[in-house]
């Protein structure tokens, strides 16, 4: 099962890879996808949206909720 978010914030590949980076700490088995164009992280693997949100607001973004 796979969930989209929406992240405010980022705008390189950088920020794409901060996200993700906080992300795979939080969860190591997770699958994360980043489109910037998007501006959204989908995660596989059912991990909830608290820890989505945790993970994207401690890189420095902005959680804005499901895409």
């Amino acid at each position: 099962m796979s969930q989209a978010y929406r992240v405010r914030g980022m705008t390189c590949e950088g920020c794409a890879r901060a996200v993700a980076g906080a992300i795979k700490a939080k969860v190591p088995s997770a699958d994360v996808a980043v489109d910037l164009g998007k501006g959204t992280v989908t995660v596989r693997n059912g991990v909830d949206a608290k820890t989505i949100a945790a993970a994207v607001e401690d890189a420095g973004f902005d959680f804005a909720g499901l895409a």
